[in-house]
């Protein structure tokens, strides 16, 4: 019979096999006779009969190929951990490397530095997937944010705003201002390949603000303006809010100027009992569950045809507001959110 290599088998017709030459040793054939009728080596007739007078049936199966796991390991494991741990923690120029992100690159100079060992990029490569580290697109924080403000803003700041507004039997508002332009237009476009797709906004831009606040439950209140947010604007829309809200308001809303204004803060004073309202950790919009209304409301609006005059710009924008003041849920979606979870 032709010689036939085990190796190129798959796992199932090499256990068959096996099965077939221990069957027929002990049959009575010779290791010889058995080699010229299955077509294997002498040698690998006698290696089966041995595994299966030691193993038993579990001889006959077979294992894992290659080197076992963990050969041939440059890093030991202890030095493994620490690579990770300062990925996890640190940016390449926190640790004084010149990479603005975790490249292959950046991880071989990391090892280098702190153990002396020069890996390939592929080996570098390898190590990062069996860590379970894949490329990502990293989310962008403020180098002006302090780490440990958010920590306390959630750890103690907002559970003891929680607390405050169930025994006053208040509501909680997030608030916040965003921009709106009619020639932003995002997205993709579907084109021929090599021809790049037109979008044609009007050259004339047109802008507006927009004010709103939300709580967790899918209460929205909201105010379109023609312009920047201004004290006056500000105030008008605080009185809408505690107008509409049967009992007191705790708002939470950033840093902004405006908001810290002179007039603002006088009309607030007026109205501690109606109104109350939290500062965020400054450069910290990631903390601010509005943040997903602007988001949706900027993917709506960008997603019809480009505005021609402030007039349609300002259609679409109040068009898709008062769809949302009645869908609740989808404010609520909002705050499953990562970022925003910790609000829900």
């Amino acid at each position: 019979m032709k010689h036939v290599d085990m190796r190129k088998l798959p796992a199932a017709a090499q256990e068959e096999r096996r099965r077939q030459v221990v069957g027929l040793r002990e049959s009575g054939l010779t290791y010889d006779a058995i080699a010229a009728q299955v077509g294997l080596t002498r040698t690998g007739v006698f290696d089966i009969c041995h595994r299966f007078a030691e193993q038993g049936l579990a001889g006959l199966a077979s294992g894992p190929r290659g080197p076992a796991p963990g050969t041939g390991r440059v890093l030991e494991p202890q030095q493994e951990a620490q690579i990770r741990a300062l990925i996890s923690r640190h940016t390449p120029d926190e640790l004084g490397l010149p990479f603005a992100l975790w490249s292959r690159a950046a991880v071989r100079m990391l090892i280098e530095q702190h153990y002396g060992v020069r890996l390939a990029v592929r080996t570098t490569g390898t190590y990062l997937a069996r860590w379970g580290f894949t490329a990502q697109k990293p989310l962008r924080r403020a180098y002006e944010q302090s780490p440990k403000a958010v920590r306390r803003w959630l750890r103690h700041d907002y559970p003891a705003l929680v607390a405050q507004a169930r025994g006053e039997k208040g509501t909680i508002f997030w608030g916040d201002e965003t921009g709106l332009r009619s020639d932003d237009v995002r997205g993709r476009s579907f084109a021929p390949r090599g021809r790049t797709p037109v979008v044609r906004p009007c050259h004339k831009r047109a802008r507006l603000g927009l004010i709103s606040a939300l709580t967790n439950k899918g209460e929205l209140c909201w105010m379109v303006l023609d312009g920047a947010v201004k004290a006056p604007s500000l105030i008008r829309f605080l009185g809408r809010l505690i107008w509409n809200v049967d009992g007191k308001v705790f708002l939470i809303w950033d840093n902004l100027p405006v908001h810290r204004s002179q007039a603002v803060q006088d009309w607030l004073a007026e109205r501690k009992e109606q109104i109350e309202v939290f500062y965020l950790p400054a450069y910290s919009p990631e903390l601010n569950p509005d943040e997903g209304l602007n988001a949706d409301l900027k993917q709506a609006v960008t997603r019809k045809p480009p505005a021609r005059s402030k007039h349609e710009l300002k259609r679409a924008v109040i068009s898709h507001m008062r769809r949302l003041t009645k869908l609740p849920e989808r404010i609520r979606s909002y705050f499953g959110h990562p970022s925003f979870r910790y609000a829900a």
